[in-house]
């Protein structure tokens, strides 16, 4: 039971980010000018453009990372940081929420031996 809900954590973390980042890519596909939009959201913030597309890189690479579970500890701690600097930045209207996946995702680093991940497949070959 204890490996599923693992996975289930696991993939439940995996989706804050590629959820985010499909709605944000959904967003530059239906409005022309969503992108720029974009930038300037961040801009207000302080962040220069060239935020813009390391932010999704980065939502889309570790998100998929999660998802696989391929190189999880790695994974769950860049994301982490990222949430952090998500957090900080004040690009998010529920900062406690950010911490909180924060936490998860220094939970899930610390076991990141999950059942059903592309980890757990190498190490038995």
């Amino acid at each position: 039971m204890n490996k599923y809900l693992a996975v289930l954590g696991r993939v439940l973390l995996a989706q804050i980010f590629l959820v985010q980042v499909i709605m944000l890519i959904n967003s530059f596909m239906s409005n022309p000018t969503g992108y720029e939009q974009y930038q300037m959201g961040l801009a207000s913030h302080g962040l220069p453009g060239i935020f813009a597309p390391l932010i999704i890189l980065i939502q889309m690479v570790g998100g998929l990372a999660l998802l696989l579970g391929y190189k999880t500890r790695i994974a769950a701690i860049v994301m982490a940081v990222y949430a952090l600097f998500i957090m900080l930045a004040g690009l998010t209207p529920a900062p406690l929420q950010y911490l909180a996946i924060v936490g998860g995702l220094l939970v899930l680093a610390a076991n990141a031996e999950t059942a059903f991940s592309l980890d757990s497949c190498r190490k038995k070959s």
